[in-house]
């Protein structure tokens, strides 16, 4: 399956970006011009059932990561992915070789949730989505109510199937956490870096670090870029 792409920049390096459940491409557009801007030809997909693709039959990381490689150039010299989109990427990464790979607050580990409930996100208000994540930018925002309005809420069926705490990265790569996480807890960060993970923190980001805290953000990533 092929994705739709949103393109930032024209440098000689590739970097690509995979979002997480519900949004879409355009919740990079805050730091994506910065990649760019670092020398990056920027790529950032709209997974299966969310922005300009279509929906899957099946929602799966694996299924996700599939159409992930049907559409991206091979190799790209940075790739990053956050929430379920680092799921997606961490399956996706063997074959995509990727010299380098940064999950920023990733979705690896089952959590209990109702998944009826993440559903009914799709019918969100303004104010709602406003009083949910309050250090967005007004343009966040309506970014994030355009995505909902596309959005297939089947896609949740995803997160029944999450890898759990990956071992030693095949690629070198950094996981890049909400401060605090709710997604890797402290004991779960210690294990990843036994394992051979980078793993930092940006201090009162929430779960979506790129959008909370821009700055912070690409703070994190210094020596990855």
């Amino acid at each position: 399956m092929r994705l739709a792409v949103r393109t930032w920049g024209e440098g000689p390096r590739t970097a690509v970006l995979v979002h997480g459940i519900m949004t879409d491409s355009r919740s990079w557009s805050g730091t994506a011009p910065a990649l760019a801007g670092r020398g990056y030809r920027v790529l950032a997909v709209d997974l299966p059932g969310h922005g300009a693709s279509g929906p899957a039959r099946t929602y799966t990381p694996a299924a996700l990561a599939a159409a992930l490689l049907d559409t991206l150039p091979p190799a790209p010299d940075l790739a990053v992915g956050h929430s379920l989109g680092s799921a997606v990427l961490l399956s996706a990464t063997p074959a995509l070789r990727c010299a380098r790979t940064v999950h920023c607050d990733p979705a690896w580990l089952p959590r209990p949730r109702d998944l009826d409930a993440l559903r009914a996100v799709k019918h969100a208000t303004r104010q709602e989505v406003r009083a949910a994540h309050p250090r967005w930018s007004d343009d966040d925002v309506t970014a994030e109510l355009e995505a909902l309005a596309t959005w297939d809420p089947a896609s949740v069926t995803a997160l029944r199937h999450l890898p759990g705490l990956p071992y030693a990265p095949v690629v070198p790569s950094l996981v890049l956490l909400a401060g605090p996480s709710e997604r890797i807890p402290p004991a779960q960060a210690a294990t990843l870096r036994r394992r051979g993970w980078r793993v930092r923190t940006v201090d009162g980001a929430g779960h979506t670090v790129h959008r909370d805290d821009p700055a912070g953000f690409l703070r994190g990533l210094r020596g990855w870029l």
